[in-house]
């Protein structure tokens, strides 16, 4: 069995026709996002790259308690973005300018008013962001992102531009919180090269790795995780795992870091 996770090219109305190295597009596709199916051996967690020439909609993910309650099981939503690529101005939008109720909320939904509402914060490659569950958020144009997110589909659309998606008032008002983003707390700016932790629970850890882990880094992965490379060529049991790959290892020993290497590994947490 390979290491490396197979790949979903997903067609979205504001995706791109052009992608950026070394992906590409078939003749005809706006492709918004690219997939690594999770595997059976870890499969609470999605890896994907986000390309945008449109606004994303502005939208809202439950926790895994929200939807427990409502009897779908774990299907909570929290995910984080680590910007690789962005035009000038390149924008996200994430919580608010000012604390907003829902009944407002709802109207500015409706109305449309609620995308000026949005706190839109300016980005550049390295930046990283955590997107906790209830937080309303939106990904602007121009932007190319890896997003590790828990495994789940459930999105609440406040509002699409106009777009003829259905949208989720209802549930995304009993879940969406209208608060400020706090930026200190969820945001870093990662660095080209060096190690760094990203991400450190309770749902899933995250870290960049330059050239091989840190025995503080390694003592986070004692099981499998997955293996994400941004610069240089991983070998993964024996799979050569290039940047714009993913991979499954069972264990960090089974993968070989190439010394001038940069990747991200991920896991997800017990619970």
């Amino acid at each position: 069995m390979t290491a490396a996770l197979p790949i979903r090219q997903v067609e979205k109305p504001w995706g791109k026709d052009v992608l950026p190295v070394p992906f590409k597009a078939p003749e005809g596709a706006r492709i918004g996002e690219i997939w690594f199916e999770p595997p059976a051996g870890l499969p609470d967690l999605l890896v994907k790259y986000i390309f945008t020439s449109e606004k994303l909609s502005v939208q809202v993910h439950p926790t895994d308690a929200q939807t427990e309650a409502k009897g779908l099981g774990r299907q909570g939503k929290e995910e984080c973005w680590l910007i690789v690529d962005a035009e000038p101005g390149a924008t996200l939008g994430i919580g608010f300018d000012a604390p907003i109720g829902a009944d407002k909320m709802r109207e500015a939904s409706l109305d449309g008013s609620i995308e000026e509402l949005m706190t839109w914060h300016e980005v550049a490659p390295g930046d990283f962001f955590y997107i906790p569950a209830n937080t309303v958020h939106a990904i602007g144009v121009g932007v190319s992102l890896i997003e590790v997110q828990q495994n789940s589909d459930i999105t609440y659309r406040l509002y699409d531009y106009g777009r003829p998606r259905e949208l989720h008032l209802d549930d995304g008002m009993a879940v969406a919180k209208g608060e400020v983003y706090d930026l200190a707390r969820w945001h870093k700016r990662v660095p080209v090269e060096g190690s760094a932790v990203l991400v450190d629970g309770p749902l899933f850890l995250l870290d960049q790795v330059h050239g091989r882990p840190t025995a503080e880094i390694a003592a986070r992965y004692p099981d499998a995780l997955l293996v994400i490379p941004r610069e240089g060529t991983f070998t993964v049991a024996g799979d050569s795992i290039a940047p714009g790959g993913c991979a499954l290892a069972k264990s960090l020993d089974l993968v070989e870091f190439p010394e001038d290497g940069v990747c991200l590994l991920a896991r997800a947490c017990a619970g």
